[in-house]
């Protein structure tokens, strides 16, 4: 064998109880399990390499349902904000916006619309246009080495609408809406496990529900699900959620709700009515999951705080607006008064808004202080382009605990890695859930937890062989310490790496070893299993 671990305690993935055990390696693949008392005869495996795992558990590796690593796994070989973390899988192209399937004028309009996200990208040659070619592009980066951590990819329906449509507020004509269903096809086809939308985010929230119920058909018939940031977060938010039921089940979907919570002061306490809705579908048949990242804060961009009117054109007509004193009040107005849609139909709370990141050099004094009103908002958004990132700090404890406890949730981090100060969610999600919630307050059991990290999502993305210590299963581990596992990352230090984990494995190769990130790149694209 290449590698063994020797006794380790095995929590496995599927939720059952831990048992202590050999685990050897071979080929990038589990090749033996040989739990201790194993029958008389059963020799223990031997390997080139054996790593004493006393003490610590043996488990699948993470897998992040919603990262935003689109460029940054193309630009930083390394990635330890997630290698770190045991994620030895991200889920990209979330939240309607990303880049590809593209053509030039799109890509330099998802560029500007997602700078806060990833960066403008000018760092970098974007040289794809499909999602296959994309993909691609992952399996080669670095030299063709490859990338930190595997990768899996959702078409983003604002793009595709951009693409298609532009940045009209109006319905899709007949000839654009079949061409967004052969974009959404070709990009399934090409490896996409899914589709995502942003409907709190322009040009995708201007899609009515007809359109994306004819988008899920095309998803659902090649196997795939949809994973939508739904309408509304705040007032309304109940009422977004059935209407994201309502649309899949009519599509035949499979439906993945992203980030799911229950933010703002109209929903403090009511994340067991948004259960109820979810265990009743279920019940009835429907195919549900969703993710969640265990901390209060939310974070987005400045712009899409804005009302959705103001955004319609693209990103040089919101700058426009914002420049004319007579748009800029009616903004103001939408924002502080009646609420505006791209801040979930609440009016904006300035204390909650916190700068997480800025683009432009000069303006770095802004990071980490409130908003303290639209004056500064408004200044910022021109000076800085549209590229200031924020935390919004609008969450309930008692909403996060109670979401994470369903039997349909999996992890998601919804990492924003550009800004000086980005959430510590980043680079704390996954040893959060292990250190805090369940070593220190007992939210959930280990076995439960790690199945929600493993397993489940990877049921969700239909494959076959990752998610669960099992032979022949492909060697993606993490071995971490339960007793001292915990985020690193604060609000202060959001980009501190975590600790109790020193092994991380991707294909059977140490990307993490003894705590320290290694220079392996065994990263690939992970397409979609054929229907």
């Amino acid at each position: 064998m290449d590698l063994v671990f020797r006794d380790a305690e095995v929590v496995d993935g599927s939720g059952g109880p831990s048992y202590r055990a050999d685990v050897a390696i071979d080929g990038g693949r589990i090749a033996a399990i040989v739990k201790e008392g194993a029958a008389a005869g059963c020799q223990r495996p031997t390997a080139r390499r054996v790593v004493d795992a006393e003490g610590l558990v043996l488990s699948p590796g993470f897998v992040d349902m919603h990262a935003h690593s689109d460029l940054a796994l193309l630009r930083d070989p390394d990635h330890g904000a997630k290698a770190a973390q045991g994620v030895t899988l991200e889920v990209l192209g979330q939240d309607g916006l990303s880049y590809a399937p593209v053509d030039d004028r799109t890509l330099g309009e998802v560029r500007r619309a997602i700078t806060g996200w990833n960066g403008d990208g000018s760092d970098l040659d974007l040289d794809w246009r499909t999602v296959g070619e994309y993909l691609d592009r992952l399996d080669g980066a670095h030299g063709g080495r490859g990338i930190a951590v595997n990768a899996a990819y959702l078409v983003p329906q604002g793009t595709v609408r951009m693409y298609a449509v532009g940045w009209e507020d109006r319905p899709a004509t007949a000839s654009e809406l079949d061409r967004m269903r052969q974009l959404v096809a070709e990009g399934l086809e090409q490896g996409a496990v899914g589709m995502s939308s942003g409907l709190t985010y322009t040009p995708g929230m201007y899609a009515p529900d007809s359109e994306l119920t004819e988008l899920c058909r095309v998803v659902a018939a090649y196997g795939g699900y949809y994973c939508p940031h739904h309408r509304s977060y705040g007032a309304g938010a109940l009422q977004a959620y059935e209407e994201m039921v309502a649309l899949t089940r009519e599509a035949g979907c499979a439906l993945h709700l992203a980030h799911a919570t229950m933010n703002f002061g109209v929903n403090k306490g009511r994340a067991p009515e948004l259960l109820a809705l979810l265990d009743e579908a279920l019940d009835a048949g429907a195919d549900i999951s969703l993710d969640t990242y265990p901390y209060t804060p939310g974070s987005t961009t400045l712009v899409a705080v804005l009302p959705s009117w103001a955004s319609e054109g693209g990103p040089e007509a919101v700058l426009t607006r914002l420049r004319d004193e007579e748009t800029a009040e009616r903004i103001r107005h939408h924002l502080e008064v009646t609420g505006s849609d791209g801040c979930h139909g609440v009016p904006v709370d300035w204390d909650t808004i916190e700068i997480a990141g800025v683009t432009d050099p000069g303006l770095v004094e802004h990071v980490g202080r409130r908003v303290d009103g639209w004056a500064t908002a408004r200044r910022l958004l021109l000076d800085d382009r549209l590229g200031t990132t924020i935390l919004q700090h609008v969450g309930h404890e008692e909403n996060v605990r109670t979401i994470m406890r369903h039997r349909v949730h999996t992890g998601g981090s919804d990492g924003i890695l550009q800004g000086l100060k980005p959430h510590p969610r980043a680079y704390g999600t996954f040893p959060e859930y292990l250190g805090r919630y369940v070593r220190e307050l007992g939210v959930l059991s280990l076995e439960e937890c790690v199945a929600h990290l493993t397993s489940r999502p990877a049921a969700r993305l239909r494959l076959p062989d990752r998610g669960l210590v099992r032979e022949g299963y492909v060697a993606d581990l993490v071995l971490f310490d339960p007793h001292t596992v915990a985020s690193g990352a604060t609000y202060a230090a959001p980009r501190t790496l975590p600790k109790g984990i020193p092994h991380v494995l991707i294909d059977g190769r140490f990307v993490m070893e003894d705590g320290r990130r290694t220079d392996v790149l065994a990263g690939r694209a992970i397409r979609r299993s054929p229907a």
